[in-house]
């Protein structure tokens, strides 16, 4: 890897901030790496201030999506949204890794009725449904959200980035991290490096700190960067870009998201 970008989070001097968003989606799987012929994992799901807790919205399960190591789609089990969280049982069934993700992709509509502001979010194919012709002070802004985690049973198998949107392609395996070791990433958009992009990165535990702890780095031109883990936990990490690449008609703007859980283990 060329000339990658290191960042050790809690040294180097890295500025720290306040996180980018007032809510924010992740995805929390109950385990990361299991053992065994077979094993169930609980993935949680919600939109939150504080990261990994469940203080404000669920996550909605429509766009949830499970893939097998070998790429076959798996059916969740008991799926259930309530006020704060959504969750749902898998059960894996072969070794390998496999990738949990809620893909959010469709347009933002904003306008006026009668003086008072409106707005809708949904697919891109429906919004002449919920949005008038004649809408005064439209704005639309396409929008595509990926949201994701990975869990493992036995011993790990590669995982693809999407080609869609903003990814992040694994150079190494997001099933074995360790504190103290660098890992290894590219961010990518609609499959090319996306470079020059700011990185978000957030430790667990953040309610039990006066500070957030978070800490923004920038991808390289060839969208790499590096990642020294300071301690166990778990770990949010965030991407986003803007851009007026759309492909809706009457959208002036493209907005990208990307965001992964990962766990750290100990040493």
């Amino acid at each position: 890897m060329k000339q990658p970008l290191l960042a050790t989070l809690m040294t180097l001097g890295l500025a720290f901030s306040a996180p980018s968003n007032a809510h924010d989606m992740w995805l929390l799987p109950s385990s990361t790496v299991l053992s065994g012929d077979s094993a169930w994992v609980l993935i949680d799901g919600a939109v939150s201030n504080d990261k990994f807790y469940f203080d404000h919205r669920p996550l909605q399960l429509d766009n949830l999506t499970i893939s097998a190591p070998d790429g076959k789609a798996v059916t969740p089990q008991n799926p259930h949204t309530g006020h704060l969280r959504s969750s749902v049982d898998v059960q894996l069934t072969q070794p390998g890794t496999y990738t949990v993700a809620s893909v959010s992709d469709g347009v933002m509509a904003f306008w006026k009725e009668n003086g008072k502001p409106k707005r809708w979010f949904g697919p891109a194919n429906i919004m002449n449904q919920h949005v008038p012709a004649d809408a005064a002070e439209l704005r639309i802004a396409e929008r595509h959200a990926r949201t994701e985690t990975y869990v493992t049973l036995g011993a790990p198998t590669p995982v693809n980035a999407s080609d869609k949107g903003l990814a992040l392609r694994m150079l190494t395996h997001p099933n074995d991290l360790f504190a103290g070791e660098t890992a290894n990433f590219v961010l990518l958009l609609n499959g090319q490096p996306a470079k020059q992009t700011e990185i978000d990165i957030v430790p667990d535990g953040q309610r039990y700190r006066n500070a957030v702890n978070d800490v923004t780095l920038t991808t390289n031109d060839q969208g790499e960067f590096e990642v020294k883990w300071p301690q166990a936990g778990r770990y949010w990490l965030h991407a986003e870009h803007r851009d007026d690449q759309t492909t809706v008609p009457g959208a002036k703007t493209r907005n990208l998201s990307y965001t992964v859980t990962f766990e750290v283990l100990p040493q």
